[in-house]
């Protein structure tokens, strides 16, 4: 494990940074305001530290080497990390707590932003803090405070409350349906199956839930998130198995349109959850009972919420 003191200073990794951007000590020197003998001397001292060449002159200008490429990624992230935290602390004070909340992206994008309006105007001393799902732990481990996902009962350590189910439904772009009517489930796959990483054996189980079976139900393009699969679906790559719930906007729109009369129940269902020990904590109690308050409510434009 590496010594505390012996890493690297933020002056350092600045330097490093401002080198890389002009490929000059000089001109890192000018906008950082040291002098050249400073920042050559800190971006010297950093090499000696990682034991690696971070800079090679070629022709008399300056160079990244492959582990001076490889370490800038690095640097960047962290630069980019105290400047967000620091402007954090400076735009929200003393008396604003931060809450965060994880989702998987398309479901926080198309369900959970639009029934974050009024948050700030009710709870303008609890700053939120929104990404993409990432791992399971990430609330025991104290990197979200609340979690939004999709899934069967609890996770260990946490209490969970269940929101509602999905049902699955085949869309795709109306130009991509035939002029002839299909007569079974099946013929979809001339229209080419999109897949979804997160849900491998989704169409083949809702061409079972049918009682119909093919060789195709796993063949086409693969893609990340549900936003990709709807995206993919609209400009007519083929046709998409997505929660409805999801793409109701796109139906309303014509957008999209149901490719075969026929939703399936998924067997898991949506949660939120924070862990067992915070459930007494005052910002996480105003999330839940806002989210309870949602699912209640209708939302703006005439749009019904999903019920749970």
């Amino acid at each position: 494990m590496l010594n505390k003191r012996h890493l690297p200073s933020i002056t350092a990794l600045q330097c490093f940074e401002a080198v890389t951007r002009h490929l000059s000590f000089t001109r890192a020197a000018e906008e950082l305001n040291l002098t050249q003998s400073a920042v050559s001397k800190q971006v010297a001292q950093l090499e000696e530290l990682l034991q690696h060449l971070l800079f090679r002159r070629v022709r008399r200008r300056l160079q990244l080497t492959p582990a001076g490429d490889l370490y800038l990624v690095e640097v960047r992230k962290i630069l980019t990390q105290i400047e967000m935290s620091t402007h954090t602390l400076r735009s929200y004070g003393g008396e604003t707590e931060v809450l965060r909340v994880s989702t998987p992206s398309t479901f926080g994008a198309r369900w959970l932003v639009p029934r974050l309006k009024g948050w700030g105007i009710r709870h303008p001393h609890i700053h939120l803090d929104l990404c993409n799902e990432q791992q399971g732990d990430d609330l025991l481990q104290g990197r979200s405070d609340l979690a939004f996902y999709f899934g069967q009962g609890s996770r260990p350590g946490t209490e969970s409350l269940k929101l509602f189910g999905e049902e699955l439904v085949a869309v795709c772009a109306p130009a991509s349906l035939p002029r002839t009517t299909f007569t079974d489930p099946t013929q979809l796959t001339d229209l080419v199956l999109l897949q979804n990483a997160s849900r491998p054996q989704a169409w083949h189980e809702w061409f079972e839930h049918q009682g119909f079976c093919t060789d195709h139900s796993y063949h086409g393009p693969r893609f990340d998130t549900f936003y990709m699969c709807i995206r993919a679906a609209q400009v007519g790559c083929g046709v998409a198995l997505l929660p409805r719930f999801l793409v109701e906007e796109e139906l309303a729109d014509g957008k999209l349109v149901i490719a075969w009369q026929h939703l399936m129940p998924s067997h898991d269902s949506y949660y939120l959850a924070y862990p067992e020990h915070s459930a007494g904590v005052p910002k996480v109690r105003a999330f839940v009972s806002w989210m309870m308050e949602q699912l209640n409510d209708p939302l703006p434009e005439g749009r019904n919420r999903l019920q749970p």
